[in-house]
């Protein structure tokens, strides 16, 4: 797209409510601010966040154009930024402002992870795993896995490593260990030398997909109570998971709360339990930390970019016409997806590969 242009396209929620709201449309090419930089998207995450926003729980002004992470080129840079080049390849945060689902997104340059030059070009199978070497140059990280980083494997490193403060030998659980961030959640904690490391899922069909995501050991939701204690649990299903999580922390052991992906009641938790049993329960929002701690957001995505070209990360990406946004939003919904969902922005007449 020459620079020269003033609309792109973009996938819109005009109003809140199911899938079908959303819709595309021409809007206006936005411009980096100072301390930001202009992105040419090659291809978007999907995630429940996305969701979220389409069904006014986020309450956010219409239209809105979600998005909470690309990856492409760079377009432009604004004032102040420096160590970024037009044309080079990168993964971005998008979550403060959104508006991932279009063919030129804007972010502060802190929220943004270069990639190696010339090992960034498209992928042409539309499904699959990557560990960090694309095929057709040996080195480097893909665009479309690129674009599965900045949300999934950034939440996992910091949530791991600065809410939960995971001490080497610690114990830890997952919830939804399937799922696009706790496939990055299993491994990362190995990353950061967790002893046992357990995951759950909501169906059988899922254990042994989760299993290949660093766990020792996969269990269906509902056989919680058999797990024993964990320093750590990360819970993003809520409901009565949220309960059996806290019942099943250690002494000293901290409950992260990071999503509510059941759609159930809020769970109150007694302050005075937490007191009298040492446990501590804290919360993790990926758009209010980025939006706090731009710096440290960012380190965490730059760490979990060098994992994934490195082979430390396992992802498993599927890639999706933006076309079919609708349907992949009724998929994540569903909670029948595993691994992470990615949207094809550009096409493929993009970057020159096919």
């Amino acid at each position: 797209m020459s620079n020269e242009r003033t609309q792109m396209k973009a996938v819109v929620i005009p109003e809140f409510g199911a899938a079908e709201v959303l819709r595309e449309a021409a809007i206006a090419v936005p411009e980096p601010g100072a301390g930001q930089v202009s992105i040419d998207v090659a291809y978007a995450g999907a995630n429940f966040a996305e969701v979220l926003y389409r069904q006014g729980v986020v309450d956010v002004p219409l239209p809105f154009v979600p998005g909470i992470e690309v990856s492409g080129r760079i377009r432009a840079v604004g004032a102040g930024v420096e160590g970024f080049t037009v044309g080079q390849p990168v993964a971005a945060l998008t979550i403060v402002d959104s508006g991932g689902y279009a063919e030129v997104a804007v972010t502060d340059a802190r929220l943004v992870a270069p990639l190696a030059d010339g090992t960034a070009g498209r992928t042409g199978d539309g499904t699959g795993d990557r560990t960090g070497s694309d095929p057709a140059t040996g080195t480097g990280l893909d665009l479309a896995t690129a674009a599965a980083l900045p949300s999934n494997s950034t939440t996992a490193f910091l949530v791991l490593d600065q809410i939960a403060r995971l001490a080497p030998g610690e114990s830890v659980l997952v919830h939804a260990a399937a799922g696009g961030v706790g496939s990055q959640l299993g491994q990362v904690a190995r990353l950061l030398g967790a002893g046992r490391v357990v995951g759950t899922v909501g169906s059988a069909a899922k254990v042994e997909v989760a299993l290949g995501f660093g766990y020792d050991e996969v269990i269906l939701r509902d056989e919680i109570d058999t797990a024993g204690q964990f320093d750590v649990v990360v819970d993003m299903v809520g409901g009565p998971a949220r309960q059996a999580s806290l019942d099943r922390l250690a002494p000293l052991g901290r409950l992260v709360v990071m999503g509510n992906a059941s759609g159930a009641q809020d769970v109150g938790i007694s302050a005075n339990e937490l007191w009298f049993s040492n446990k501590t329960v804290s919360g993790f929002n990926l758009a209010a930390y980025a939006a706090a701690h731009p710096d440290r957001a960012g380190q965490a995505l730059r760490r979990a970019a060098r994992a994934a070209s490195e082979g430390e990360l396992r992802i498993q990406v599927e890639t999706v016409p933006l076309d079919q946004v609708v349907e992949t939003h009724r998929r994540i919904e569903s909670g029948s997806t595993t691994g992470k969902l990615v949207l094809d922005v550009a096409g493929s007449a993009r970057f020159g590969d096919s």
